[in-house]
């Protein structure tokens, strides 16, 4: 039988480092509480706290490794959730053919095209895409940290399927607003939106093109934007492939980790 699926997309977790909440509706606070929710979500791990923390002790090499992190093979889910939180601060990325260009001077860094979509996504009259996504004086993560309706998952009448912040907050001008995502390395990361319903870059350019998708709480920021002319549009998605930089060598499953088969 086919277990049921969420209705969001995982965020990338490039750069979380510097976010001020996590998750799309901002419901936790750091990276350690965040990493207790997808383990104990019944739609990902489905399992406890405690029987994460027993799985882990009664594993001969997970007890060696936490010994050689914490001093101790008694493991605890303090200790777990830092772990993995210590483990997500370590990915990030930058020196982009942006940062080369934008902050390093380098005039040869990114396209033409890509600093001709640069001029597009910060101009107020163009697409005005830093309102939300900042870029700073010395650095540039792209991102204001706050929530915002784009319309997404509206149905033909202006109701929202998602409640977004909402369900946090239960304050009105939150309903199905959702977090401005970090655009680093942002070609890596589709599908794209909180529920995953954009596979290219170009549907979320099409997207506000449009003026995103009409409800009683769409973000006063967004409006169309069909006075692009063609060539402006594939210099923007040039720009946004212009964000991919390095990223650490150890950010994938260690060779020598086999998968395990899950026991009750």
């Amino acid at each position: 039988m086919q277990g049921k699926t969420g209705t969001r997309s995982a965020p990338s977790v490039i750069n979380r480092a510097y976010d001020r909440t996590l998750f799309w509706d901002g419901r936790a606070p750091d990276l350690e509480r965040q990493a207790e929710s997808p383990i104990q979500n019944p739609l990902e791990m489905a399992q406890t706290l405690d029987g994460v923390v027993r799985r882990l002790q009664a594993s001969d090499s997970y007890r060696e490794e936490f010994a050689k992190a914490w001093g101790s093979d008694q493991i605890t889910i303090e200790m777990v959730k830092k772990s993995i939180a210590t483990f997500e601060r370590t990915i990030l990325s930058g020196n982009s053919p942006f940062d080369r260009y934008y902050y390093g001077g380098d005039k040869s860094a990114p396209s033409a095209s890509a600093r001709r979509g640069l001029r597009v996504f910060t101009d107020p009259k163009k697409g005005n895409c830093a309102v939300c996504h900042l870029i700073g004086k010395t650095h540039a993560l792209f991102t204001d940290h706050k929530f915002h309706n784009l319309g997404i998952g509206a149905n033909t009448d202006g109701t929202l399927t998602d409640p977004g912040r909402y369900a946090e907050t239960k304050n009105d001008v939150d309903m199905g607003a959702f977090k401005t995502p970090g655009l680093r390395n942002v070609t890596l990361t589709a599908p794209y939106m909180h529920d995953g319903s954009m596979p290219r870059l170009k549907d979320v350019i099409d997207h506000y093109i449009g003026g995103g998708n009409s409800n009683p709480h769409l973000d006063k920021k967004i409006h169309v934007l069909d006075f692009l002319s063609g060539r402006e549009r594939g210099d923007l998605l040039e720009f946004l492939e212009s964000l991919t930089g390095p990223l650490p060598p150890n950010v994938g499953p260690p060779e020598n980790m086999k998968p395990t088969v899950a026991t009750q």
